[in-house]
């Protein structure tokens, strides 16, 4: 997927109650199992969904990138919105696990978890969108590039969900719009939406970048929290 980039980073918001090193040693001494960055990330997710246990994906352990394979991500998360979609989030864009020597780092590895929003009943229908989202991480940890709001991603044309005829065919990236980043004990996470737009639109984009926050804004008229549905078929040009 070709990429445009910006250099900018998320306004930071949130806090993430903060543990001294040596609290921090020693919780995690005391609790083997103990994953601070995935603890972050439900807390953020707990607050969205109270009281909602939230459909889990993990990743084929020896498909990893730490094991060989080439699976960066350790697993997604989808919680279902009471505004009609499924909200998606990934693990394993930051650190997760309980790690001494990337204890108050100013970024928690990348920075950010990536989310989508799916305006779809079933979970299943959601698989597609695990696989974009691992291509997109995939992506970072091989070339070294990571993504902030408002940046265009191309899919040389083709549909976003693979064996469709989807008008939708490329990305953008925003801050999610519901999930606020937090402070973590190994530094600052937040949540970046990918959303689906159609060809006219990416074109449109790439030779004005400076008005997708424009676009944005229209086209949350009709998508308040930027779903990405792979319905829409009409495209916002101006």
């Amino acid at each position: 997927m070709k990429k445009i980039w910006s250099n900018k980073r998320i306004e930071k918001r949130g806090t993430y109650h903060m543990m001294s090193y040596e609290e921090f040693v020693e919780k995690a001494e005391k609790d083997e199992e103990w994953a601070p960055g995935w603890e972050a990330i439900d807390e953020v997710f707990d607050h969205l969904y109270p009281n909602q246990q939230p459909k889990h994906f993990a990743t084929n352990m020896t498909a990893r990138a730490m094991f060989g394979g080439n699976e960066y991500l350790d697993g997604y998360s989808i919680y279902t919105s009471a505004n009609g979609y499924q909200h998606i989030v990934t693990y394993g864009m930051t650190n997760l696990y309980f790690e001494k020597d990337k204890y108050g780092q100013e970024w928690n590895r990348w920075g950010y978890e990536m989310t989508m929003k799916l305006p779809v009943e079933d979970v299943q229908d959601c698989m597609w969108a695990l696989d974009v989202l691992s291509n997109m991480a995939r992506y970072t940890y091989t070339t070294n590039r990571f993504f902030e709001p408002y940046q265009l991603i191309g899919n040389k044309g083709q549909p976003i969900k693979l064996h469709t005829d989807t008008a939708i065919t490329a990305l953008l990236t925003i801050a999610d719009t519901e999930a606020h980043g937090v402070d973590t004990v190994y530094g600052r996470t937040d949540f970046i939406q990918l959303v689906g737009i159609t060809q006219p639109e990416y074109e449109m984009l790439s030779n004005n970048v400076p008005r997708i926050k424009e676009f944005v804004e229209i086209l949350r008229k009709k998508y308040p929290n930027l779903e990405t549905d792979l319905n829409r078929t009409e495209s916002i040009v101006f």
